[in-house]
């Protein structure tokens, strides 16, 4: 089993990865590689391969900036290396840019949207064989995909694209038993989140919580648990669809 998680050194990426790992290590003597995009955050990149080694996973960093075509080629020439097939691409890499849309720096509004929105693509068709019959690959979208939400207007629109996106490449993929689905999760407290709203976001997780029909927030874990669960054969027919995970808040 192989899986590349962009974006997996920390918040949703890093739930996903450990997820698998554990998996992997539950279901297979040889455990699964778990091939982790990042593009700075050393750190956080080396804890995050502690504790895929830890849930019985094979870490392998990746630093990278899939933001260009260059550096999504850098990620597939790595995971080339150790395996030809992936079963889950997951692309979960962020740029976190926040403001009124009219404000922002242009440079920084299109790396978001190349980021955000248009990397899978490319990453897609870098891995070309790589994915093949089975192989299920997640966009990690939120909330602002689909709702307007006070100063995220350029991930927003990123998601919002990504999540089309999905659609488009499930009919373009499902002919060779390929997958593609987006997971929109509720708020979660991630780095992403710190970035954009820095002296709000623990107010805004505690509304969420509060407001729930579930009574707590959405946590890392339901999001992996849910990656998990769609790479069932028996869900084959769940394909190009964006599903929610945030306890009927957004009902």
């Amino acid at each position: 089993m192989a899986i590349l998680v962009t974006g997996g050194s920390s918040g949703l990426g890093r739930a996903i990865a450990e997820r698998f790992a554990r998996d992997g290590a539950d279901s297979a003597a040889e455990g699964t590689d778990v091939f982790v995009n990042f593009h700075a955050d050393d750190a956080a990149a080396a804890e995050a391969e502690a504790a895929i080694a830890a849930a019985g996973g094979i870490p392998h960093l990746i630093k990278a900036d899939v933001g260009s075509v260059d550096g999504v080629r850098e990620v597939i020439e790595v995971v080339r290396a150790h395996t030809d097939h992936l079963d889950q691409l997951v692309h979960c890499a962020a740029k976190a840019v926040n403001g009124p849309l009219l404000e922002l720096d242009p440079g920084q509004l299109r790396e978001s949207v190349i980021v955000n929105g248009l990397a899978m693509v490319d990453l897609i068709r870098e891995a070309g064989s790589l994915l093949g019959p089975g192989s299920v690959v997640f966009y990690l979208s939120s909330r602002g995909g689909r709702f307007v939400i006070n100063e995220y207007g350029a991930l927003g629109i990123a998601k919002a694209l990504g999540e089309h996106v999905v659609r488009y490449l499930a009919k373009e993929l499902g002919p060779r038993g390929i997958r593609v689905i987006t997971i929109a999760p509720g708020a979660v407290d991630t780095a992403a989140l710190r970035a954009m709203f820095p002296g709000t976001y623990q107010d805004r997780l505690a509304a969420a919580a509060k407001a729930n029909p579930l009574g707590r927030g959405v946590e890392l874990e339901d999001a992996a648990a849910l990656a998990a669960a769609l790479c069932d054969p028996g869900l084959e027919m769940v394909n190009g669809q964006t599903i929610t995970v945030d306890g009927g808040l957004s009902l």
